[in-house]
């Protein structure tokens, strides 16, 4: 037996448990992970709520989990590459890693960089992946001013970077905080809330070429009013904005591969990438861990350690 979150109906944080379930055994192409790290999304929350039934719904008893960082403990049949006592990252469609253990599609999985802390690797999958499709989504080039809402967190405070890495003024929305956490890596800060508009104009001197949102409620409709052509606005949140106004989508779905994700490992190991960690908390605490990320206040990712 192994230790794993489920929970039996949609609801708030008290549906969660950590409970005994069958250890599971890696079928052909797959191996089992021992988890060190495992990071928690907002989309997760969502799931549990019920929010996204229409579009992923949950058969209870239900799992959680995408991200993973951890050692290869078991091997299945037609398995190369992967060998026991590896360290690696990667990622499940199965919702599945909130766990001690879980089994993952070896292609799923790539090699941990020595110098890439458990918990960084751990909470990179969704984080990062997304980060990286909406910067390719928005075609930044050098030289181009871009505006990321929601800065400080777990997507955005990775998009400012990639942003700011590929050569662009990156202007990010966030409490103030977060600001000296903005500044220091490089991105010019502004205070979301009322008066918005007119503080990105100062920042930018009114010229903004690219807008990604990760944080919704109404800021698709702020991008278009400032200007920004729809093809370079991306959202991650606000579907409904994205269909009136005809922009972009682009989510971890669209750059989920084992490439994307030894880019990022690499930019983390050569030190031009940090995953900032807010919180990590012991697979028993998975609903204080939820807790803490519903607050939507938090600089990074949080992160559980079974």
């Amino acid at each position: 037996m192994s230790l794993a979150v489920r929970f039996d109906e949609y609801g708030d944080i008290d549906v969660l448990k950590v409970v005994d379930v069958p250890r599971p055994v890696p079928g052909p192409g797959q191996v089992l992970v021992a988890v060190k790290a495992a990071g928690i999304n907002p989309g997760e929350a969502s799931i549990r709520k019920g929010l996204l039934h229409s579009l992923w719904p949950a058969t209870f008893p239900s799992g959680e989990g995408s991200d993973l960082a951890g050692v290869v403990v078991e091997v299945g049949p037609d398995v190369s590459g992967v060998a026991v006592g590896d360290e690696v990252v990667g990622w499940v469609d199965t919702r599945s890693s909130h766990a001690e253990v879980v089994v993952v599609d070896v292609e799923n999985l790539v090699p941990r960089p020595a110098n890439v802390p458990w918990a960084v690797a751990g909470s990179l999958f969704v984080a990062g992946t997304t980060a990286y499709a909406t910067v390719r989504a928005v075609s930044l080039a050098s030289g181009d001013t871009v505006v990321v809402s929601g800065a400080a967190g777990g997507v955005g405070s990775l998009a400012v970077q990639l942003a700011a890495d590929a050569g662009t003024t990156v202007v990010g929305l966030a409490s103030p905080g977060h600001h000296d956490w903005l500044a220091s890596h490089g991105v010019i800060p502004v205070a979301y809330g009322d008066g918005v508009a007119e503080r990105i104009k100062e920042a930018t001197h009114g010229r903004i070429d690219a807008f990604i949102d990760t944080f919704g409620g109404g800021y698709v409709e702020l991008a278009v009013a400032l200007g920004v052509s729809p093809d370079r606005i991306d959202t991650i949140i606000d579907r409904a904005a994205a269909q009136e106004y005809g922009t972009k989508t682009d989510g971890s779905a669209t750059a989920a591969t084992g490439e994307v994700m030894g880019t990022l490992l690499g930019l983390i190991s050569a030190g031009r990438l940090e995953v900032p960690i807010a919180n990590t908390y012991p697979l028993a605490d998975v609903r204080d861990a939820y807790r803490d990320l519903e607050q939507r206040h938090t600089l990074g990712k949080i992160v559980l350690e079974p």
